[in-house]
């Protein structure tokens, strides 16, 4: 099966991805304001550049993206038509890093949730992951 879209369009879709505010984060960001937490964004010092620090908690959000982190649902088991071997070593590159940090992350006593993309359909279930989390 051969990609729908000419290169030209397809590397102006691949630019178009964000690393940050992405649809998933903003719904996690809005859920736990929402349940009165507040928190840090990004934080430069900290592996990985979590989405959401919780520093008087000691505790650290992830937002992945299903493709992006090769999650093991139906989105994350999706392979690039199109020059394949250089996505599969990416997203298999951005596992590894993950990995990595979430290690070094609990290593300097941090607690770390990942929230997947899949998992911000469902609301209810996300605030119920959240708030288990952060108690």
């Amino acid at each position: 099966m051969s990609d729908n879209l000419t290169p030209k369009q397809r590397s102006a879709c691949m630019r178009a991805v964000r690393s940050q505010d992405t649809n998933p984060e903003l719904r996690v960001r809005r859920e736990v304001h929402a349940l009165g937490y507040r928190y840090a964004l990004h934080r430069k010092n900290l592996p990985g550049k979590p989405d959401l620090v919780f520093v008087s908690r000691r505790k650290i959000i992830f937002v992945h993206g299903c493709f992006w982190h090769l999650h093991k649902c139906r989105h994350g088991r999706i392979s690039p038509v199109s020059n394949m071997n250089y996505w599969c070593s990416k997203r298999e590159k951005n596992k590894q890093r993950d990995k990595e940090h979430l290690r070094s992350l609990r290593a300097a006593d941090w607690k770390v949730l990942v929230v997947w993309e899949c998992w911000t359909r469902d609301m209810t279930d996300l605030r119920k992951r959240l708030t288990d989390f952060l108690a």
